[in-house]
């Protein structure tokens, strides 16, 4: 008997930070799906009238470049757009849903290449039947793609800007006064890691002083690891001072 499928998916840090991430439906997938089909299909619209002005001068050549320009298209728009918008694509971005790893972990672009090959599976024999079937069957509605890959399909949480001042005082933010710096960082920090570290700052009370020091030591390291700020901005900065900072130039509006 097939387990009850699941709508989220919660990912426990070894903090002991929970994190609880709605699962997309295969209904809701499907209209992102058919989204990016029509996005497709535009696309290799044009590449075919492409082929056509080729076939001026040959006609197999023509049709062998229609066929190339069709599976570079059908192939590359997923793993291009979920790589560089992180996990999503133009029908996902419109139906508010994202590919995210299923440990909670930065997506990698080897994922996103996997799971896009094997959507000629998952699409056969027609109308995303294997696909459609296994994400019903699966209780975290992954498609064969996602198996393969350790992904799922996640709905976009609403976002609430956290109170900067109550989580992150800065008087004097060192960051801050390196406003292109704090922009790439901004652009850069993942929203899975930004939501890890609003919690921890919330929670910080909560941890053991271990737990708490080798938090914010990983959260300091990811976000110095985006963006190198000057010596002088991190004088004296603790990691749990330069996490808040960051906090601080990432969410402020």
């Amino acid at each position: 008997m097939t387990a009850a499928r699941r709508t989220a998916l919660s990912i426990e840090t070894p903090e002991g930070v929970v994190f609880s991430y709605p699962l997309a439906t295969p209904v809701r997938r499907a209209l992102a799906w058919s989204i990016d089909a029509a996005a497709i299909g535009f696309a290799s619209s044009a590449t075919g009238k492409i082929a056509q002005a080729a076939g001026v001068l040959n006609a197999d050549f023509a049709a062998a470049l229609g066929v190339i320009l069709y599976f570079v298209i059908s192939i590359g728009y997923g793993i291009v757009l979920e790589w560089r918008w992180r996990g999503q694509t133009i029908g996902k971005r419109i139906l508010e849903i994202r590919v995210i790893d299923a440990q909670g972990l930065r997506l990698q672009l080897s994922q996103v290449v996997l799971r896009n090959l094997i959507r000629f599976v998952d699409i056969l024999p027609a109308f995303y039947l294997i696909g459609g079937v296994t994400a019903f069957l699966n209780r975290n509605c992954q498609r064969l793609g996602d198996l393969a890959a350790n992904t799922v399909v996640a709905c976009e949480r609403a976002w609430t800007p956290p109170d900067l001042e109550q989580i992150a005082p800065a008087k004097y933010n060192s960051l801050a006064a390196y406003p292109n710096l704090a922009a790439r960082l901004r652009a850069l920090a993942s929203p899975e890691a930004v939501s890890l570290a609003i919690r921890a700052v919330t929670h910080r009370d909560g941890y053991t002083p271990e737990a708490r020091i080798d938090l914010f030591r990983d959260l300091a390291a990811y976000f110095r690891s985006l963006v190198g700020f000057p010596d002088s901005a991190l004088e004296g900065l603790t990691d749990e001072q330069y996490v808040r900072s960051a906090l601080h130039v990432i969410c402020r509006r």
